[in-house]
């Protein structure tokens, strides 16, 4: 069974197209776990082009009991005004789950994990603030990856596996190497008793097909084709669809 975590992102970037209230993040967040979605994922950006502090910490004080809230970002952007830091956000908001992604300021979507052989040096240390505050810490990392043993030694309870690569081969003569790196990745992530995610690019047709190949996957954030799908299906429905998919 593999947890279905909602990325509400695009929400906001609907909202943020026309300034207002509409449509909101938080509301339909909880839209999203009243149909059955047993996460919320947010991924402020110090730009706020998308979700913003303030919408971390309402949807953070609005989650029922027992769904998990994950915040991803780069630890080492520092705050600025309007963004206070990932860390800052964690302490506020207490999420159970903060996924580090080493984006760059004004990247347009996350494209790319961290490299476990050039992990930056004080990595370590924040993953022990954030841990300290009861956060699990997962690391993006690329499909293919092996090496993973210096991610498990700075601290880290899980991976997740950036599935763009595959998405983007699926259907194509590509899709099966790209599957097979994604599998490697989460053997080898598994054999050092990191927990495996994954994320990026999934969609109700690449899914099953994905968790069928690659083992224990524990939890996927799905939020730029949930939402365009949602616009033809209507967003519980597809919620409710993910979920059939996942059996979590």
């Amino acid at each position: 069974m593999t947890l279905l975590s909602v990325n509400v992102n695009k929400i906001a970037v609907l909202r943020n197209s026309r300034g207002g209230t509409l449509p909101c993040p938080r509301a339909l967040a909880l839209h999203c776990v009243e149909a059955g979605a047993r996460g919320i994922t947010v991924h402020p950006r110090p730009d706020r082009r998308h979700i913003t502090a303030e919408d971390v910490q309402a949807i953070a004080a609005a989650l029922p009991a027992g769904v998990e809230f994950n915040i991803e970002g780069n630890p080492f952007a520092p705050p600025r005004p309007g963004y206070p830091g990932l860390l800052a956000l964690a302490r506020e908001a207490r999420p159970a789950q903060v996924t580090f992604v080493p984006d760059a300021d004004g990247q347009l979507t996350s494209d790319h994990g961290f490299d476990p052989a050039a992990l930056p040096p004080a990595l370590a240390d924040e993953i022990a603030a954030f841990r300290a505050l009861g956060c699990r810490v997962s690391l993006f990392v690329d499909p293919g990856t092996l090496r993973l043993d210096p991610i498990r030694a700075a601290g880290a309870e899980r991976i997740e596996i950036y599935t763009g690569p595959y998405a983007a081969a699926f259907g194509q003569p590509g899709e099966a190497a790209a599957l097979a790196d994604c599998q490697a990745t989460a053997r080898a992530a598994q054999a050092l008793g990191l927990g495996v995610n994954a994320g990026h690019d999934l969609s109700q047709a690449n899914l099953g097909r994905f968790l069928a190949a690659v083992p224990g996957v524990l939890e996927v954030s799905i939020g730029h084709a949930l939402v365009a799908e949602a616009l033809v299906e209507g967003l519980a429905e597809t919620v409710r669809r993910y979920r059939a998919i996942t059996g979590g």
